[in-house]
């Protein structure tokens, strides 16, 4: 898969992402990650990506005409480049949004600043308008690190073993994951579940799987049907 993302701020997309599983992920070829700065495509002299908006109000809104050069060179073709604008008042991101996307051979994210984008961009160029909260942050670069984590790591041979990605919270759509243990057995009183212990696979699956619903219904009770 490759990703292009157009930033203001490539070091806040790139420098989380060099890290640990994501950055073997790059290094091995899995992932061709590149964060372009925006300003590359101003024709101003003073490489300007925004301006006042129209109609008043505080604040500067990104201009259409970087995003046009940037998303023109960059796509494909049609089909082959799915277009990402990362903004509060897109659809939730979730884990089956981030398997949808880890689909896709090239992705392009469109991170907004400021007050926002012309809103021309997203009407011509956009494909997908997405949110990965209901909060607002100070630029949409953080967002886009967030969701590129989350979609790069589904991707083959990025985890090690791609059993992880199938068992972990969020897998199924209604449920979290059961408690895991590790060494030691017995910590400061308190000790790791008997049945972990026992050997037993399928009394082990069965306790996993109810203890998923436990937690969910006490932690995501909007994700459990019975919630």
């Amino acid at each position: 898969m490759e990703i292009d993302v157009l930033t203001i701020f490539p070091e806040v997309v790139l420098a989380p992402l060099r890290e640990s599983i994501l950055g073997r992920a790059q290094d091995a070829g899995h992932v061709i990650l590149r964060a372009h700065d925006l300003r590359d495509w101003s024709t101003d002299k003073h490489r300007r990506v925004d301006d006042t908006p129209y109609g008043g109000g505080p604040g500067m809104v990104m201009a259409p005409g970087p995003f046009f050069a940037a998303v023109r060179e960059l796509h494909r073709g049609e089909g082959k480049s799915r277009v990402i604008f990362m903004t509060p008042q897109g659809r939730r991101f979730d884990q089956a949004g981030a398997r949808e996307f880890s689909e896709q051979a090239h992705l392009i994210v469109l991170c907004g600043h400021y007050e926002g984008i012309d809103h021309r961009v997203v009407e011509a160029l956009v494909d997908d308008e997405i949110s990965i909260g209901d909060y607002v942050l100070t630029n949409g670069a953080l967002a886009a690190a967030v969701m590129i984590d989350a979609v790069a790591r589904l991707l083959p041979g990025v985890l090690g073993d791609d059993q992880s990605s199938i068992e972990e919270s969020f897998s199924d759509a209604g449920q979290l994951e059961a408690p895991q243990y590790t060494r030691p057995a017995e910590f400061e009183g308190m000790g790791v579940p008997e049945i972990l212990l026992s050997g037993h696979h399928e009394k082990i699956a069965e306790w996993r799987r109810e203890q998923g619903i436990e937690r969910t219904q006490q932690n995501r009770p909007d994700l459990s049907a019975d919630g």
